[in-house]
């Protein structure tokens, strides 16, 4: 019989003792280093009054080369048993520019199953796993262009216990397209107000041992 952990958001709900993991005792979920992580490129300055359309800015993370240092990444430690892999239901929420991949699979609308950059200066979104090793793309578009959009969906990955996933970005170039359209996500910081630039939010929905 499986047993699952759910969240809603970022907020617990309930814990289910997952055999083999918790013995007599319930654990922390294998998933909790990734609840609630926030993929961020942020723009430098304030957010004007009244945007131009489709107006890109600078990147707050460039501390150097644009090419080289507009970028971020944090290496976390998935829980578990090691040895045996686990079903991990991820919810991703935000506001982002398109970006095109290539030579993977397109799974929906936004998320991409392994492949590579097929742009030179959009932003990039990634999430890698150590094991099964593996590698998805969150902003998925068929065209790049001066837009921007929210995001709300849910997919579900395979991690080893113990792997380790890092949650990556690459604004490859300095420069990012704003919120100009002052989009928020409800219930997401900073609502009500817009965040100026980017994010996405990734919770973890379910966890569920794989038999």
């Amino acid at each position: 019989m499986q047993k699952s952990i759910s969240f809603i958001g970022a907020t617990f709900l309930a814990l289910s003792v997952i055999p083999g993991i918790a013995g007599d005792k319930k654990k922390t979920n294998p998933a909790a280093s990734l609840d609630g992580y926030r993929f961020e490129f942020p723009v430098v300055g304030k957010m004007p009054e009244n945007p131009r359309k489709g107006a890109d800015g600078l990147s707050a993370l460039v501390k150097g080369d644009p090419k080289k240092t507009d970028n971020f990444k944090a290496v976390k430690k998935f829980g578990g048993e090691p040895g045996k892999r686990y079903k991990v239901t991820l919810r991703f929420r935000g506001v982002v520019e398109p970006m095109m991949y290539k030579d993977g699979k397109k799974d929906g609308e936004y998320f991409y199953i392994g492949g590579k950059p097929n742009n030179g200066t959009y932003n990039i979104y990634k999430i890698g796993i150590s094991s099964p090793e593996s590698h998805f793309f969150l902003n998925r578009q068929d065209r790049v262009g001066h837009k921007i959009f929210t995001i709300d969906y849910k997919r579900t990955i395979e991690i080893e216990g113990g792997a380790t996933v890092t949650l990556s970005g690459d604004g490859q170039n300095g420069r990012l397209i704003t919120n100009f359209k002052k989009l928020v996500v409800a219930d997401i910081a900073p609502f009500p107000k817009p965040f100026h630039g980017q994010f996405i939010q990734m919770d973890v929905v379910d966890v569920t041992e794989v038999k």
